[in-house]
């Protein structure tokens, strides 16, 4: 299989410079949200991209998505077109702990922020999944 001449790759610098600016490096978890489907099943579609909307609003609200001297770590958000699971969605599932919700409304998304983002506790009322992956990090300290 031929490969193209390192003169003719394109430079990794843009990309570099992306990496830096979203703080990739620092994020400790990834939020993926089952939002705006092709095909909605698990919710409203109206629903979901309330829900979308509510979740970046609040983790820029609370300065999660980028790394400050202050926070070094954040979060890191992706709206999925479907989870597969297609039931009483919005599907919220949080990354790299394996921590699946259900019914992921504004309300309930706040309370993951809170306890599952901030404080580490997962939010049993809506998980339905949970296999962790690593040991939870720690956002902030408790007061």
């Amino acid at each position: 299989m031929a490969t193209p001449s390192d003169s003719a790759k394109p430079s990794t610098t843009a990309l570099k410079q992306t990496v830096k600016s979203l703080g990739l490096p620092s994020i400790t978890r990834h939020v993926f949200l089952c939002a705006d489907q092709t095909k909605p099943k698990c919710c409203d579609r109206a629903a979901s991209i309330t829900a979308w909307n509510y979740l970046k609003q609040r983790l820029k609200e609370l300065q999660l998505t980028t790394p400050t001297a202050s926070q070094p770590i954040c979060v890191f958000r992706t709206k999925a077109n479907c989870l597969q699971v297609c039931q009483q969605g919005p599907i919220l599932l949080v990354y790299p702990d394996g921590v699946w919700y259900h019914s992921a409304h504004p309300e309930t998304i706040e309370q993951i922020i809170q306890e599952h983002l901030i404080h580490n506790r997962v939010v049993e009322e809506y998980a339905f999944l949970s296999h962790p992956l690593a040991p939870l990090p720690t956002l902030h300290e408790d007061a």
